[in-house]
């Protein structure tokens, strides 16, 4: 995912990568809807009460989405520091007792009557908004130590550490990580980002290992066989449903592991009811869905005109692969337990709507890009760069 220099505007015009990109999201949605309600039948006493609800969601998403969709791009730039502003204030409101929603211990959501939101979802796109903006300003200044590291650096430090507090120390990583990753394609100076870098992985190790529970969590994935019956569990059980579904899987609706053996089932873990009820070709179809996207976006990125709208677009596509990159490395065994949604497919309306205004913005940039003042401005760019 190269830096666009002032120069590097689009070689593939066209509808081609956005809708490529379209289809397949909404392959991951159909699906997730698929096996929502095998998922959750034992979770609820009404075995339709989170399909509904997840369709509900899906309505609100892709309401979400057009919404995104027809708002001027640069009109949502200018409310980028208002966005960053409130996404703060509501990760402040999470933290105080009798607002925010305490749920097993952590402190990660606003109940609004019908419905709870989890702010952290929507605080990682005010911060891809907030640092496409800053760097979009600062061109010229983002090799610089202060301008180009310390302050937005110092930016991304607020929010790990309010989600820190929740606790939340999966999203705060990976917020923090999109961050960094943002600041090294605008351009920022890896003698600067490296060195601390490491250091902010030192110093997270050490508050990981310092919190029982987190600790359990590291030491069950480093060995699940003998931890399978406490920290282990969910990793063990996501395995035998693999182990279960083999190639083809045992059919939608037949599978067990949602039957108090997994929990979750309808949540974090939902790619193992995938894995066992639709088998390995269904996960690996899953897998090339996620690839599409990420592949899609990239062509498409090589359009964007601006280094604001290409740190923007990256951002969400950075986001989306991560995320999506992390939940199956966790449900596989390959990381440590942790939960985190999986896009388009996991139960829950904030992530939801958080990838429909991804959605909105990928939609939104593909009319933007190809308004005829920008074609001049890139035909100019490239005129200029021969």
């Amino acid at each position: 995912m190269a830096r666009p220099t002032a120069i590097s505007a689009s070689a593939a015009s066209g509808h081609g990568p956005v809708a490529v990109l379209m289809l397949a999201a909404a392959a991951l949605t159909l699906l997730g809807l698929a096996i929502m309600f095998s998922a959750s039948v034992t979770a609820h006493s009404n075995a339709q009460y989170f399909i509904h609800r997840q369709l509900i969601w899906v309505c609100v998403a892709l309401a979400a989405m057009v919404v995104v969709w027809q708002v001027p791009l640069d009109w949502l730039r200018s409310l980028a520091w208002v966005l960053g502003g409130l996404a703060l204030a509501s990760l402040v409101l999470v933290l105080i007792p009798g607002i925010g929603l305490e749920i097993n211990g952590s402190r990660r959501w606003l109940d609004l009557g019908p419905m709870r939101v989890q702010p952290s979802e929507f605080a990682k796109l005010a911060l891809i908004f907030c640092l496409a903006h800053y760097c979009g300003l600062n061109q010229n200044a983002i090799g610089e130590f202060w301008k180009g590291f310390v302050l937005p650096c110092a930016g991304i430090g607020v929010v790990f550490v309010l989600l820190m507090l929740e606790p939340d120390y999966g999203t705060a990583v990976l917020t923090a990580g999109l961050g960094v990753l943002l600041l090294f394609l605008a351009g920022a100076r890896l003698i600067y980002l490296v060195p601390s870098g490491v250091a902010g992985l030192g110093l997270f190790t050490i508050a990981v290992m310092a919190n029982p529970v987190r600790q359990a969590r590291i030491l069950a994935f480093l060995d699940p066989e003998t931890s399978r019956s406490d920290a282990g569990y969910q990793l063990y059980q996501a395995k035998l449903a693999f182990g279960v579904g083999g190639t083809t899987g045992v059919g939608l609706g037949n599978g067990s592991q949602q039957f108090a053996y997994l929990p979750e089932a309808h949540t974090d873990f939902i790619f193992a009811i995938v894995g066992e009820e639709l088998g390995l070709v269904a996960a690996l179809g899953v897998v090339i869905l996620y690839a599409t996207v990420l592949v899609a976006g990239v062509l498409h990125l090589r359009r964007a005109p601006t280094l604001f709208h290409y740190l923007l677009l990256a951002g969400c596509l950075l986001l989306l692969s991560l995320q999506s990159l992390i939940n199956l490395g966790v449900v596989t065994g390959c990381l440590p337990t942790k939960g985190i949604a999986l896009p388009f497919i996991s139960y829950g309306g904030s992530n939801l709507v958080l990838m429909g205004m991804i959605l909105g913005l990928v939609l939104n940039s593909h009319r933007t890009w190809s308004s005829p003042v920008l074609r001049e401005r890139r035909r100019t760019l490239r005129e200029v760069s021969v």
